[in-house]
C-alpha cells in the first residue's frame, strides 16, 4: 500500500491486488492516516463496479463521522450506482476538489 501525504490529505494507492484485499490492507493501516482527509485511488484495478465500492461503505461512514473526507476516485463506475454516503470522483483533482467544498460545509456547519 502506497501512502501520499500531502498537508492534511492523504493519497491511498495499491497495484497488483484484488480489491477486498485492498480493502482490507487499508483498514489494517487506517490508524496511520485516520487523522487525514483520504482519497483512495482505484485506477489500478481495471474492472469495478458499483457493489465494489460498497466494501469502503463502512470505513468511509466513519471517516465522515470524524468530520474528514473520504473520496473514491476510478471512472469506471457511474456515480448514479453508488450511495450517497460515498464520495466519489473520476480524477484526483476532482476529489481535491470535493475535499475542499466538503471543508468549506464542515466550517459551516451545513
Amino acid at each position: 500500500m502506497i501512502f501520499d501525504k500531502e498537508g492534511n490529505r492523504t493519497i491511498v494507492y495499491q497495484e497488483g491486488i484484488s480489491l477486498l484485499v485492498f480493502v482490507e490492507n487499508l483498514n489494517k493501516a487506517y490508524e496511520k492516516i485516520k487523522n487525514d482527509h483520504i482519497v483512495v485511488n482505484l485506477f489500478s484495478f481495471d474492472k469495478l463496479t458499483s457493489n465494489d465500492l460498497l466494501e469502503f461503505l463502512e470505513i468511509s461512514r466513519a471517516h465522515k463521522k470524524m468530520k474528514k473526507s473520504f473520496v473514491l476516485v476510478t471512472d469506471k463506475v457511474d456515480y448514479e450506482d453508488v450511495p450517497e454516503e460515498i464520495s466519489l470522483a473520476p480524477t484526483l483533482q476532482e476529489a481535491m476538489d470535493i475535499i475542499e467544498m466538503e471543508d468549506i460545509e464542515r466550517d459551516l456547519d451545513l
